[in-house]
């Protein structure tokens, strides 16, 4: 195996959610799977760093998460790498969505799990792929969402989010918990199209600034007389 050459490209692209679509989702869940979605999304945490996470791991006074185990398949094991168990913060608004699922949970002692099965009577977290099948890519569908959903998605749209915001590489490096800026811009985030777009349209603008003032003028002298010709119709 010595020899053997591995391509680098990738299958498939992942799919990201648009703002407006991990909205729409989120109206379309009950808690404890909104606030699964809801923490996913902000953090990008890895599904096995999400379903590992034990009311003693958040800190709500100072809003801070610490990550210190994974789960696969109720194996409980170590973080991917050093610079995975980072301490993230935590929004005030998903602190607050916490704090109120802690006091209406059954399992709220700090060594219960945050996502506690109800089947396994807290003694083991939700399974993340019978999760996913059953309840979340269902309210997807209901949300309109055509896109394939995986736990990995919430995590590239995370990382999306952050690029297309301008936030600075190493925040974003910082908060994604790579060990190089490289994992971050080459592997897990995408440009949206109206970004694209908008970028592109700056270069253009560049190059014929008279132009685009000049067709500019013209479009806005088009809508007004467009508009007075409709109020004299009526």
């Amino acid at each position: 195996m010595t020899f053997v050459r591995r391509s680098a490209e990738r299958l498939r692209t992942p799919e990201v959610l648009e703002p407006a679509e991990v909205e729409s989702l989120l109206t379309r869940l009950r808690s404890p799977y909104r606030l699964l979605v809801l923490l996913a999304v902000p953090t990008g945490l890895q599904r096995s760093e999400l379903f590992a996470l034990k009311w003693k791991d958040i800190d709500f006074p100072s809003l801070t998460l610490r990550i210190r185990r994974s789960i696969y398949r109720r194996t409980i094991g170590k973080c991917k790498t050093t610079t995975s168990k980072r301490d993230l913060p935590l929004s005030c608004y998903v602190g607050s969505e916490l704090e109120f699922w802690r006091e209406k949970s059954k399992y709220h002692g700090v060594d219960d799990w945050v996502f506690a099965s109800p089947r396994c009577y807290g003694r083991h977290p939700y399974w993340p792929a019978m999760l996913l099948t059953r309840t979340i890519r269902p309210a997807a569908v209901r949300a309109g969402i055509e896109k394939h959903i995986a736990w990995h998605t919430f995590r590239h749209t995370y990382s999306t989010m952050l690029v297309a915001d301008g936030e600075n590489v190493t925040v974003i490096q910082e908060l994604m918990r790579h060990a190089s800026s490289r994992s971050t811009l080459e592997f897990y985030s995408q440009a949206r199209t109206a970004d694209k777009r908008a970028a592109q349209q700056r270069v253009v603008q560049m190059i014929f600034p008279e132009d685009l003032n000049r067709d500019r003028g013209t479009a806005e002298k088009d809508s007004e007389s467009s508009t007075v010709e409709f109020e004299w119709v009526n």
